[in-house]
């Protein structure tokens, strides 16, 4: 487990400077071949489908039994060439919160008095796929998936169309055990930036703004094969103040930050596109930050293509899901749609 600590903490360094080197789509798909060409015959098999193979929608973000190839059956080279493919889809920030989902694992072992070989809570129980071929112009994509990060992304003709669904979860929201990480709160910016947003607002805007008092036990989408919600609502960016707008851009950005600045530009120019004065910011629950831990609270955003969930409800409210997901583009589907048809004709 230490060897697997100082990897991710050498990537931290190493792999930022062999990205900053190269436009993300072909570094993306350099990283990929590597970590294919990495593995033997039995591991390529459990690492690789098709693209169009049903596998690649099936995702979620709890402990469970899932294909692909997970980290803690890889040897040294092999983690070190997943972790650098896995660089290639996030920001250094991103990244490193990546890096702390895994530990946190480490820290429910703990909390849970659970064995050091236990599989529930595992560190390297993060599963790496492939769909497609990467040295191929045809469409591929690929993504890893295990408890509380589930991260996909897309490709055509060497160009990524898709970084959605985009899954971070941390448990302990933050950390109270008497260990090394003790204080570590993983997602404390979605947490802080959706706060301060929140009493921003006058009594009217809240009127529009909450739409429960209570929040619920999860988000709305969970692992749904396609996001959707029967209505929005809340309060739209349009019938906000210019230093609210600002608020409600470094909550976006807090999200879109994840993500390498080209892909975060690509996500931010399609919402630009359908206009962000028709996004909405929805509430429920809790609206003291100093209440926080003990009390639920939850919001949205929610836009034409956009909808991004945070929830913090469950474990007394110390237990945060959040989810990115492009509503016309999930796994690059409208993406994918517009190729094919272009292809056919």
């Amino acid at each position: 487990m230490k060897n697997f600590s100082c990897l991710l903490l050498n990537l931290l360094l190493l792999s930022t400077f062999a990205l900053a080197q190269q436009p993300n789509a072909p570094a993306m798909r350099q990283a990929a071949q590597t970590f294919v060409k990495s593995l033997d015959e039995g591991q390529r098999q459990q690492a690789t489908f098709a693209f169009d193979n049903a596998e690649r929608f099936d995702w979620h973000y709890i402990p469970r039994e899932r294909k692909g190839l997970p980290l803690k059956r890889m040897n040294d080279a092999q983690r070190q060439a997943a972790l650098a493919l896995l660089h290639t889809g996030l920001s250094d920030e991103g990244y490193a919160e990546a890096a702390a989902i895994f530990d946190l694992e480490n820290v429910l072992r703990v909390v849970e008095s659970r064995p050091p070989n236990d599989t529930r809570r595992d560190p390297e129980n993060y599963s790496f796929t492939v769909f497609g071929d990467p040295a191929s112009a045809k469409p591929w994509g690929w993504r890893v998936d295990g408890h509380h990060l589930s991260l996909h992304f897309s490709s055509i003709e060497n160009k990524v169309i898709s970084m959605t669904p985009t899954f971070m979860g941390s448990n302990p929201g933050t950390v109270l055990a008497d260990v090394p990480q003790k204080g570590k709160q993983v997602l404390k910016g979605e947490t802080e930036l959706g706060f301060q947003l929140l009493n921003l607002l006058d009594e009217t805007q809240l009127k529009k703004t909450v739409i429960a008092e209570t929040s619920p036990n999860e988000i709305f989408t969970a692992n749904s094969r396609k996001a959707s919600l029967e209505k929005q609502e809340g309060l739209t960016v349009a019938e906000m103040t210019a230093p609210q707008k600002k608020a409600f851009m470094a909550l976006l950005q807090e999200y879109l930050g994840k993500y390498p600045i080209t892909l975060a530009n690509q996500q931010m120019d399609r919402l630009k596109l359908n206009g962000l004065d028709n996004i909405r910011f929805a509430w429920a629950g809790n609206r003291q930050p100093e209440m926080g831990v003990g009390k639920g609270h939850y919001y949205r955003i929610h836009g034409p293509t956009i909808l991004i969930e945070y929830d913090n409800t469950q474990n007394n409210a110390n237990h945060v899901h959040t989810v990115v997901r492009d509503l016309t583009n999930d796994f690059g589907d409208d993406a994918l749609a517009d190729h094919y048809k272009r292809e056919h004709k």
